[in-house]
């Protein structure tokens, strides 16, 4: 809360994001706090205003915390069972940089298991297997884990 809407901590005068961006609309400020405000409405529940704040920021060519708005997008949906919605913001999430093997690779990872999980397993099955194919470095396949979940789709290569 506080975060949000700003107060006093420990005799300090703290300006909330809210305030950030109703006081400075259109300053690279704002469009910041858009996006902090975003997650920490994420991580409070409040789906429909994070949505509202996520969707105003603007990376600007910020590639990794483009990919992690749109994954933060993702989990807003899937927090309100919109699982067409989420995913599509998932695999957005892994256009956005082809060349980032960490955050591409961990947005892959997420989006082939939430194929998984609501039973859109061809989907699933393509994007393990673009982790693997395209990013073959990533923690995840380097473990085996992408392998575990191929197998477990029923792909044995």
């Amino acid at each position: 809360n506080l975060v949000l809407n700003g107060g006093n901590a420990g005799g300090q005068n703290i300006t909330g994001l809210l305030r950030v961006i109703n006081n400075y609309g259109g300053t690279s400020a704002a469009n910041r706090a858009n996006y902090m405000a975003g997650a920490s409405y994420l991580n409070i529940g409040e789906y429909d205003k994070a949505l509202k704040f996520l969707k105003e920021f603007d990376a600007n060519g910020a590639n990794q915390i483009a990919i992690q708005a749109e994954i933060l997008i993702g989990q807003a949906y899937a927090e309100q069972k919109k699982t067409g919605e989420a995913l599509d913001h998932f695999k957005k999430a892994t256009t956005i940089n082809a060349k980032d093997e960490g955050m591409t690779g961990n947005a892959l990872f997420l989006a082939a298991n939430y194929a998984d999980q609501i039973g859109k397993a061809d989907e699933a099955k393509d994007l393990f297997k673009k982790l693997k194919n395209d990013f073959p470095k990533h923690g995840s396949v380097q473990s085996g884990e992408v392998e575990k979940y191929l197998a477990k789709l029923g792909v044995f290569e």
